[in-house]
């Protein structure tokens, strides 16, 4: 099965975007099988691209209606995620939650660079293509 089949609510509108030092941004989240997208939809404005495996933790918060999302990444970057609706959030922080449980082995390949061998890291698929 892949990750995309287990993704709850793929597409959120109204999401905010907080950085430190950087002005907020209101559009839309998109979580696919690789990355958690935001984007505004307008011009000259900044978009949001992260791969799932940046992400180090998460934090879920909610207050009333609204859910916050707090992302710590692997280069130390912390972003907050307002999500409209209570179960939109828990869906969008469970389906992230679901990759990072994934063991390191499902996440990972080795490709070596001479390009002569393949070596998945699955341990018991390992396999040698030549």
């Amino acid at each position: 099965m892949e990750f995309a089949e287990l993704i709850k609510t793929p597409r959120v509108d109204g999401v905010v975007l907080h950085r430190p030092f950087m002005p907020t941004v209101e559009g839309t989240l998109c979580l696919t099988g690789h990355h958690l997208i935001l984007s505004s939809r307008q011009d000259n404005t900044e978009e949001l691209w992260l791969l799932h495996s940046n992400i180090d933790s998460i934090e879920k918060r909610f207050a009333g209606s609204l859910g916050s999302i707090i992302v710590k990444c692997k280069d130390l970057r912390v972003i907050q995620l307002d999500i409209p609706g209570m179960e939109e959030c828990l869906n969008i922080a469970s389906s992230i939650e679901l990759y990072d449980a994934k063991p390191a082995c499902c996440k990972t390949f080795f490709v070596d660079l001479n390009y002569s061998m393949i070596t998945c890291a699955v341990p018991q698929l390992t396999s040698t293509f030549r």
